[in-house]
């Protein structure tokens, strides 16, 4: 049976992001793009380019080159790292499974990477 593909919108996405522990909304670059922390720190961007609902994530690089080879959709990080990030374009291609387990690594990469100490401090107010 082939995988299920939506075109997923902003919304959807947004929603499962904050289902992440100890996930925020802020809006540091406007309001036109929602950016998704976690204790300060950002794990995922959601805005439009070229009237297209963008998601981008923090991502492993060799993780990302894979990504970037399967999909065209996938491409290095629109206004950010090259390296740590992509961007999706949210046309449809990618299967919706595949996307969210994207923001699941991006949440965990990014919630590793602090201090032991403040994911100890952000726990408690979970």
């Amino acid at each position: 049976m082939e995988e299920k593909r939506l075109n997923l919108n902003s919304r959807d996405l947004y929603l499962y992001c904050l289902t992440k522990p100890g996930s925020i909304e802020d809006y540091p670059f406007g309001a036109d793009v929602i950016v998704i922390k976690v204790a300060s720190k950002i794990f995922a961007l959601i805005s439009r380019r070229h009237g297209l609902d963008i998601l981008s994530l923090k991502c492993d690089p060799d993780y990302s080159e894979l990504l970037r080879q399967q999909y065209p959709s996938i491409t290095p990080g629109y206004h950010l790292n090259k390296q740590h990030w992509n961007t999706l374009l949210l046309d449809g291609s990618i299967p919706e499974k595949e996307i969210r387990g994207l923001i699941d690594h991006s949440y965990e990469l990014v919630y590793k990477s602090l201090p032991r100490r403040k994911r100890m401090e952000d726990q408690e107010d979970w």
